[in-house]
Parts: structure tokens; C-alpha cells; sequence
């Protein structure tokens, strides 16, 4: 399953494309990439077993 997040100008959920996990500054985690339909960022946040998850079954890249 890919990771999806909510794209504004889509206004709807989309698959994220080439989403990248990094830490937030409160020490979660958050997938950004772009919207395939409209080319804008779209950001999910998810849980550390979520992100780690993700990064093991290479749906994203690590990026902290």
C-alpha cells in the first residue's frame, strides 16, 4: 500500500509520489512528496512504526 496524504488542490487523497520520511521538530515523523495529478507537495504524518514500516518495504526513502 502506498502512503497517502491529502493534496489541497486535488481535494482528495492521493498516493504520495517519491515520498521521503523525515522527523518533525516535536520528534514525529511526516512523509512529503509531490501530488501526481497536480505536481504540488502533499505531507502525511505517521507514527514511527508506520515510517519504519514504509522504508522497510521500500514504499519511501529515508531521510533523516
Amino acid at each position: 500500500m502506498a502512503i497517502q496524504g491529502y493534496s489541497v488542490k486535488a481535494k482528495k487523497k492521493v498516493n504520495i509520489k517519491d515520498p521521503v520520511i523525515s522527523n518533525t521538530s516535536r520528534g514525529g515523523f511526516i512523509a512529503k512528496g509531490k501530488c501526481p495529478e497536480t505536481g504540488i507537495t502533499v505531507c502525511a504524518m505517521m507514527s514511527k512504526e508506520k515510517a519504519e514500516e514504509a522504508i522497510k518495504k521500500g514504499e519511501a526513502k529515508k531521510g533523516y
